[in-house]
């Protein structure tokens, strides 16, 4: 049976099928999940293993020997797939003909190490895939492939067909998602990173931080990519980071905005330029952006 056989075609809000939509980015969808499925095989065996493997890299972050084999296993499937793409992961740099090709994956192999190591089960597998519109200049994120086996969760979506969540024990087709409706920050529900962060130093950000949650009904540090991908549910109506490269990001964006939500850098430009992420329903996003604006 085809991997994406247990997914279901998008389907409109009027209830039409958006096949033109499904179809333009189908190929790359199907890889992406065929992804996620290896991944989770790989990092589900290796996650509380006695023998796991953990270094600490240049800036001080852990990886595992799971991280670094999640990501050759990705890079390989790619290269099989679609040879001329460019590859970005954390691990190991850039590869394929990036300075020719306008596809690049992103791949994130496990976000949330720190998790990983202790044995918390609050980590990913993130798998993007952007594509570089040579004449506007400008780079689009068409595929997002969020999967955290140890929660049960995976979400996904590509421009066009609507974001979606799948339980992974007990759902096999999937369920639409959409962001919430809570248009006052005094009713939001916030998650965040963590609040020691040295980000949150630059520019008097933890001030104005600081004073966002103040006004905000409920705050949390969920963390990571849970924060986001709540903002997609529902269940959360803003996410927060001050510091983000860009394989931690990628993903996201196609899921929180094609559940209809917005992502942007903490100064309204693209994340993906500004190292950082703000994450809303969309109703509550000029007012978080003037809430942490500089200006």
């Amino acid at each position: 049976m085809s991997v994406f056989a247990r997914y279901p075609a998008p389907v409109a809000s009027d209830g039409t099928s958006e096949e033109n939509s499904e179809n333009l980015y189908r190929p790359d969808l199907t890889l992406a999940l065929r992804l996620a499925d290896a991944a989770d095989d790989l990092t589900m065996q290796r996650f509380g293993a006695a023998d796991l493997k953990v270094d600490t890299k240049p800036d001080l972050t852990p990886v595992s020997d799971a991280d670094r084999a999640v990501e050759e296993l990705l890079r390989s499937q790619v290269a099989q797939t679609f040879p001329e793409d460019a590859v970005l992961g954390e691990e190991f740099g850039t590869s394929g003909t990036s300075g020719t090709s306008e596809r690049q994956w992103i791949i994130d192999p496990i976000d949330g190490t720190k998790n990983y190591v202790r044995g918390v089960p609050v980590w990913a597998t993130l798998i993007a895939l952007t594509i570089h519109d040579a004449v506007s200049n400008e780079l689009r994120v068409a595929v997002g492939v969020v999967s955290a086996p140890a929660i049960g969760r995976r979400w996904w979506a590509a421009r066009g067909t609507g974001a979606w969540l799948r339980d992974l024990t007990t759902d096999p087709a999937g369920r639409r998602i959409g962001v919430s409706g809570v248009s006052d920050l005094k009713d939001a529900s916030v998650s965040y990173s963590e609040w020691d962060d040295p980000a949150w130093d630059l520019d008097g950000r933890r001030e104005r931080f600081d004073a966002m949650l103040r006004n905000t009904w409920r705050s949390r540090a969920f963390g990571d990519f849970w924060s986001h991908m709540m903002v997609a549910e529902g269940s959360v109506d803003v996410a927060v980071e001050p510091q983000l490269s860009t394989w931690d990001m990628a993903a996201l964006i196609p899921i929180v905005e094609e559940a209809g939500g917005t992502v942007t850098a903490l100064d309204g430009q693209s994340p993906l330029v500004g190292g950082n992420a703000l994450t809303t329903n969309g109703l509550l996003h000029p007012q978080l952006l003037e809430a942490l604006s500089s200006r």
